[in-house]
C-alpha cells in the first residue's frame, strides 16, 4: 500500500453499526444463541467451552429480570412477568443442562423465540 492509499484509509469515514435498543439485544440474542448452538455440538469433546456459553446466556437472563423487576420498566406488566418467568426457567434449566440431566435445546428455543419478538415490528 502507497503512502496516498495510506492516507485514504486512515481519514476514510469508518463504518459503524448504530443499533437501537431492540436490534443491540437482538444482536445480543443471536451472538449467545449461536455460542449455544455451535458448543452444545461440541459439548463432550470441548465441556468448558459449552460450560462458559451456558453460562453467558444465563448472565443475559439475569441481567433482562433484573431489568423487568424495577418498577420503572416501560414495559406493560404482563410482558416483564412472561420475562422473568422465562428467565427463571432459564436458570433453572441450565443448572440442568450443566449437571448433564437436559438438553440445551429449550435454552436455545427460548432465544430464538426472543429474537423473533425483537425483530417483530410495532412491538413494545
Amino acid at each position: 500500500m502507497n503512502i496516498a492509499e495510506q492516507a485514504q484509509h486512515a481519514y476514510a469515514p469508518k463504518t459503524s453499526v448504530l443499533r437501537t435498543g431492540r436490534s443491540a439485544e437482538h444482536h445480543l440474542f443471536s451472538e449467545i444463541t449461536s455460542r449455544l448452538r455451535n458448543t452444545a455440538k461440541h459439548q463432550t469433546s470441548n465441556f468448558p467451552a459449552f460450560a462458559e456459553a451456558v453460562h453467558a446466556n444465563r448472565a443475559v437472563w439475569t441481567h433482562l429480570a433484573s431489568q423487568v423487576a424495577d418498577d420503572d420498566n416501560a414495559l406493560s406488566e404482563d410482558l416483564r412477568a412472561r420475562i422473568f418467568y422465562l428467565a427463571e426457567f432459564t436458570s433453572f434449566h441450565s443448572r440442568k443442562v450443566l449437571k448433564g440431566d437436559a438438553d440445551a435445546g429449550p435454552l436455545v428455543e427460548i432465544n430464538t423465540a426472543m429474537m423473533r419478538g425483537l425483530a417483530a415490528k410495532g412491538g413494545q
